[in-house]
């Protein structure tokens, strides 16, 4: 941890600021040593909760519960301390950071000691209550005593929800008096912004279930006004331990609650426009993804101005933020009445987020009113400014990618939208984003990524839907790229095959997974599931892979019938491809083909009849386009399903890609699909996953092994 510096002028003028604060009328009346302790000792933490290296919130804090301590609790010390914090010049930007740290330290040590005093009253009660059966008189005037004289707000009710006594403090609180509040039932005092639950955990205090509970919650005041508090409620019992009363304690917390708030919002939102920050953003991105229905669609439109460096650099920055603050509340205005979140990441960057899209169409009529929206000038003091935009629109399902994925594919499309010409949408294209992606991300970090270790396998389970037997894994090679996060195949595949770097990478790959398979087989024996492994166009047309394949075999002790190698259907391009030699090499060594990604780009059908391959995989493209309200379900169940019936006629395993339903996955059993994969039977996940539901596999169902049904022990 880097220490912070010796004390600077600002430092000593903060220290002189910090020693007139809590020199003040605000704490209980402090021995002049013991108080210029307290000022160094507090001070001293918060400098280096300023200043030190990594930012060290704690020690904002554990200033903020000494002032509590040497009893500095009231809320204008608090509100004068994060005032003079603000002023302070926070490295790096700490300065809302710093002041939250030391608020929520204060707060948190004055509701340790609350709590005390809230116990030592509810014990005093209780013991009230007790000594009342011994001396009646003596216990009822120190209870009464007690009850009168308490700071906080206590309140009596029987167990039917009547209260039945309220001492001043609360009275104060509520702006009422007794013969407001007595006789009223507690189930009165509800507000819409109670915590979930509140209700029914009251429900089982007062049926037995529970002593006490703790929930901040608002309350009304008498004149409307709104009240938060923090509510302590316990039960009383009588003698036989039956629930007798309901005694409430209630602590004023508003101030801490609004601080809170402000504090809060300043962490989310942009000081300049007041629109939600990148953090706010993300964090609503992700909610999208944390547990979303099948065919839940997001969309997101990625702004940028066009031109706004030149009002920068000629009119200065001033000038620029305004125009910032307005192009906010232009979008704000247009965008926010249709359920749209509008947010700024930083600069001249905005994106619009669409929940719950319906479709392109909705995005780019998002987009449209975005540039809309900016179409007319905007005056700046003397100046009027034409302000364009420029607009990358992406509208997928949430199944399909990541939040991070998501965002770089906008910002990607958001650049192709400048590069056309500036002031107009362009929409998402898959193709054009993973070559983006996939040229910057082999140019500058792929030569070296294998050496250093960025590569790695997931495998996905691919599953019998006779049995729904795990039949299969397929391993696919993810890149932990240090710049652009976690990319998949499609995003660096199609460059590493254009550079030849798919050679290293894909023999890579092939050791790792059948190393990886034969560890299985040796822990599980039969149980183990098949290895499915993709194989890129230029390895297939690579005379070197059978010897790379039978070195591998040879060095994992993998049985070849084991594995199987997925091949796209452009490998072979006619009956006198020499890749079909490679092909033929494979299969002679005892592995299987299968063509992925069927009915994407095959030519010529009658290739597939003389090609060596025992399997078949049908494009995710076919089930997903079945929810497709612009195509005719009934049709695409019709051509997978003949597509299923010809490979079956020419002796091929089938499988279904893309399947996230329990619905499409019973269907394609019915019409005779041997195995599937996809989001209903799991997403790809790492090695030590499929161990576990390989251990959980029942023994001794029927296995599909290369178009032939054999069983365990065969």
């Amino acid at each position: 941890m880097t220490r912070a510096p010796e004390p600077s002028s600002g430092a000593e003028r903060f220290d002189e600021d910090w020693a007139r604060l809590l020199s003040g009328d605000h704490g209980t009346a402090v021995h002049p040593g013991l108080l210029d302790r307290l000022v160094s000792g507090t001070a001293g933490l918060l400098r280096r909760a300023q200043l030190d290296e990594p930012f060290e919130p704690h020690l904002a804090a554990e200033a903020g519960a000494q002032l509590v301590e040497a009893q500095f609790t009231d809320p204008i010390v608090l509100a004068r301390a994060v005032e003079l914090l603000q002023r302070q010049p926070a490295a790096d930007g700490r300065g809302p950071a710093l002041c939250g740290a030391f608020a929520a330290g204060w707060a948190a040590a004055l509701r340790e000691r609350t709590l005390r005093e809230q116990e030592a009253i509810r014990t005093a009660a209780d013991i009230a209550r007790k000594e009342a059966e011994k001396a009646l008189r003596a216990s009822e005037a120190r209870f009464r005593a007690l009850f009168e004289s308490a700071a906080i707000g206590i309140g009596i009710g029987d167990t039917d929800g009547n209260i039945l006594a309220v001492n001043k403090a609360l009275q104060e609180l509520f702006g009422a008096g007794p013969e407001d509040m007595i006789g009223r039932r507690v189930g009165d005092l509800v507000h819409p912004e109670d915590a979930d639950g509140v209700w029914d955990v009251y429900e089982e205090l007062v049926s037995g279930k529970r002593e006490y509970f703790q929930f901040d919650k608002p309350y009304y005041r008498q004149d409307g006004e709104v009240v938060w508090t923090h509510l302590t409620v316990s039960l009383i019992r009588d003698d036989d331990g039956a629930p007798q009363y309901q005694v409430a304690m209630l602590e004023d917390v508003t101030d801490r609650y609004r601080l809170q708030e402000r504090l809060r919002h300043q962490a989310t939102h942009d000081p300049l426009t007041g629109l939600p920050n990148r953090a706010a953003f993300f964090e609503r991105l992700e909610k999208l993804f944390e547990d979303p229905d099948p065919g839940a669609r997001f969309g997101l439109c990625y702004v940028d101005l066009d031109g706004f460096k030149v009002v920068n650099d000629s009119l200065g920055h001033d000038t620029g933020d305004q125009l910032l603050s307005a192009v906010a509340a232009r979008l704000k205005a247009a965008l926010n009445p249709l359920g749209h979140l509008v947010a700024r990441l930083g600069g001249d960057e905005f994106v619009v987020l669409l929940e719950n899209s319906r479709g392109e169409q909705e995005a780019v009529a998002a987009a449209k009113t975005v540039l809309k929206a900016l179409a007319g000038p905007v005056l700046i003091g003397d100046h009027k400014l034409a302000v364009g935009a420029s607009v990358g629109v992406l509208e997928r399902r949430v199944s399909t990618t990541t939040p991070g994925a998501a965002v770089r594919a906008a910002d990607l499309t958001l650049y192709r939208a400048k590069e056309a010409g500036r002031g107009r949408w362009t929409l998402f294209d898959p193709k054009e984003n993973a070559r983006a992606v996939s040229r910057y991300a082999v140019s500058v970090r792929m030569p070296a990524a294998l050496d250093r270790g960025e590569f790695f396998i997931d495998y996905q389970p691919l599953y019998a839907l006779a049995d729904g037997r795990l039949a299969a894994v397929e391993a696919l090679v993810r890149w932990r790229h240090p710049q652009l996060g976690v990319l998949g195949p499609d995003e660096f595949v199609t460059t590493a095959e254009e550079t030849g770097l798919i050679m290293p990478l894909g023999r890579w790959v092939l050791e790792q997974a059948c190393g990886q398979a034969a560890d299985w087989i040796r822990r599980f024996g039969d149980a183990a599931p098949q290895l499915n492994v993709n194989l890129a166009v230029r390895q297939a047309r690579s005379a070197a892979l059978v010897g790379d394949l039978n070195r591998i075999l040879d060095s994992t002790g993998l049985d070849p019938a084991r594995l199987q190698l997925e091949i796209t259907e452009s490998t072979v391009v006619g009956p006198e491809d020499e890749a079909l030699r490679t092909l033929h090499g494979l299969v002679e060594q005892g592995v299987s083909l299968a063509v992925d990604d069927f009915g994407t780009g095959w030519s010529n059908l009658a290739y597939l009849r003389d090609l060596p391959v025992s399997g078949l995989k049908i494009a995710g493209s076919f089930v997903g386009d079945l929810h497709d309200p612009a195509k005719d379900e009934e049709t695409g169940w019709r051509i997978v399903s003949g597509l299923v019936s010809m490979a079956h006629a020419l002796g091929l395993t089938v499988t279904a890609e893309g399947v996230e339903t329990r619905r499409d996955a019973e269907r394609l059993r019915v019409i005779g699909c041997d195995w599937a994969q996809g989001w209903h039977f799991g997403r790809p996940v790492r090695p030590a996953e499929i161990a576990r539901r390989i251990a959980e596999e029942p023994q001794g169902r029927p296995v599909a092994v290369r178009g032939r049904a054999v069983t365990h022990g065969d």
